[in-house]
């Protein structure tokens, strides 16, 4: 299913424009196309936005979740993505609903282009969830949104997530039935983090039924988990 979903997305027949949430959105070649799946809509109806806070979006693509989080009344966004065309993505759709002012995109892998002690209020990534073997190799850019070698970039979002959170900041993971539930709770348990699952839902994708979860991270502390 990921091998089709990739294929799908470079065949190139994607609308340039698009609605979801109300709102129509602009969609460029090679970022991922959230008219493909439901996680997109869903994950951004489900976030708790900390108004007048601060929101990380690892992982932006056409930047959806992003420009929502500054319409719901988050007062700084900061939206990264691996893919320099989703940057792009993501900077026109902040233009186009009037939150340019709030959005700050990055190119990046993970947090590698935050600054070493930026924190935020919230932080969430949709993440690609289809563990790809230690042999794969990315030729094409739409695969790093559809899979993770190892699931290493899943440790270390979770190793190093909650250290970009504020005193009181909440670590979010958008996974969805097509991921290796088992290898991710184990190396969250490696990171010393309890998933806590937060909202589900099941859809269809293709003929396929695929279960939709957002999913906190928290940390775990003196020998109890926390919540």
């Amino acid at each position: 299913m990921g091998l089709q979903l990739v294929d799908r997305h470079d065949r190139g027949k994607e609308p340039r424009e698009f609605e979801m949430l109300g709102l129509r959105w602009h969609l460029i070649p090679q970022v991922f196309a959230p008219v493909h799946t439901d996680s997109t809509q869903l994950f951004t109806e489900w976030l708790p936005f900390p108004e007048g806070g601060t929101f990380l979006e690892v992982g932006c693509g056409a930047g959806v979740t992003a420009v929502m989080a500054a319409l719901a009344g988050c007062s700084r966004v900061t939206a990264v993505d691996i893919n320099p065309e989703a940057v792009r993505n993501t900077e026109l759709n902040a233009a186009r609903h009037g939150v340019a002012d709030r959005i700050h995109v990055l190119h990046s892998d993970l947090y590698d282009a935050l600054a070493p002690g930026a924190q935020f209020d919230l932080v969430f990534w949709n993440s690609n969830v289809i563990c790809a073997p230690q042999e794969f190799v990315y030729t094409r850019p739409m695969q790093h949104a559809i899979f993770d070698r190892g699931y290493a970039a899943h440790h270390r979002y979770l190793r190093e997530g909650l250290t970009r959170l504020t005193g009181s900041g909440r670590l979010f993971l958008g996974f969805n039935s097509l991921g290796d539930a088992d290898r991710l709770n184990s190396l969250a348990a490696q990171c010393g983090v309890r998933l806590t699952e937060r909202n589900r839902t099941t859809r269809r994708a293709g003929e396929v039924p695929v279960t939709f979860q957002l999913l906190e991270a928290a940390a775990i502390r003196d020998g109890r988990r926390s919540v």
